[in-house]
């Protein structure tokens, strides 16, 4: 989810054509806040190089604990039955296999899983969260002055955001500039929301975009589909399951071009350097051995697969 940071938004690189992003599976929404503790299953001791990377604390414990919002498929969300599942859990449970420990995914709204970190609710932020500088310097994108300690990131995917609006009814919006005088429904705290403020700024004539913001993904679905709202916004693998999934197909299109694609990292609190290289390296690891291309291609994700893993490679 991108939040916080323009970027979640620019046709930089296509990441697959909507078709391609069809999972079959019932989107189920979960209320945010609950805590959904499904795990990786059991953790194997692997004596990899990058287990032996791992905090004592972390291996005594055997369990990592990962702060998501699982209400935005296909990345992370909730199936038929309730178990997490998406993206972000199953490169979650490559890379626990690999250090040896449990991915144990908590569910939490999105705008508060940095500050999660830094209380030490978790371990780690896995949630589609856009690398950014100002993430990554604890800066407050609109008045960029500093208000945390910031985090760092181990970059794992790359993806852009887009705009859909109601199938059948895209009142000629093709670009963010078209949606100025128009309303616009998006998560708060992501990368969409940040950049709908931007765009907005640069309306002329009075006409500002009217920007109504959601905890979580599905609910400004939901408010699109009812149509109270113009447009929606999301990042690109989101929008487009969206887009395939809801109603069958028959609710939302896409229009025009996703913009600003930039990396999605998986958030360690400063300071917490081994942990970070732990994770690197074994991201590294599931890259080389197969495994991460496995799982982008399971979801129909290949065109945001990145080939190392990289820290702070956001800008």
């Amino acid at each position: 989810m991108t939040a916080s940071t323009t970027r979640r938004t620019t046709a930089k690189s296509r990441i697959a054509a909507v078709c391609a992003i069809a999972v079959a599976g019932t989107l189920l929404l979960t209320a945010c806040g609950d805590q959904t503790k499904n795990g990786s299953g059991p953790a194997k001791t692997t004596g990899s190089a990058a287990a032996d990377l791992l905090p004592q604390e972390i291996k005594a414990k055997g369990v990592i604990k990962v702060g998501s919002d699982i209400a935005y498929p296909p990345v992370e969300f909730k199936d038929k039955s309730g178990k997490t599942v998406g993206i972000d859990p199953d490169i979650g449970a490559a890379l626990g296999k690999e250090l040896g420990v449990t991915f144990q995914f908590e569910n939490g709204t999105f705008d508060t899983l940095i500050t999660g970190l830094r209380s030490k609710r978790y371990d780690l932020a896995m949630s589609s969260m856009t690398d950014t500088k100002d993430r990554q310097e604890g800066v407050d994108p609109d008045t960029k002055k500093k208000v945390g300690e910031g985090v760092d990131f181990v970059d794992y995917f790359k993806a852009g955001v887009s705009i859909y609006t109601r199938k059948g009814d895209d009142q000629s919006i093709k670009t963010w500039a078209d949606l100025c005088g128009k309303k616009i429904a998006v998560q708060r705290g992501t990368v969409s929301h940040n950049l709908a403020k931007s765009e907005s700024k640069k309306c002329t004539g009075g006409k500002k975009i009217a920007i109504e913001t959601f905890d979580n993904d599905l609910e400004a679905q939901t408010r699109l589909r009812s149509g109270g709202a113009d447009a929606g916004s999301s990042d690109f693998p989101v929008a487009a399951y969206a887009v395939k999934t809801s109603g069958g197909g028959k609710d939302f299109e896409l229009v025009g071009e996703q913009v600003e694609a930039a990396p999605y990292g998986i958030a360690v609190a400063k300071g917490n350097d081994q942990l970070t290289k732990a994770v690197q390296a074994a991201l590294d690891a599931i890259i080389k051995n197969g495994k991460y291309g496995k799982i982008i291609a399971k979801w129909g994700v290949e065109a945001g697969a990145i080939t190392e893993a990289k820290l702070n490679g956001g800008s």
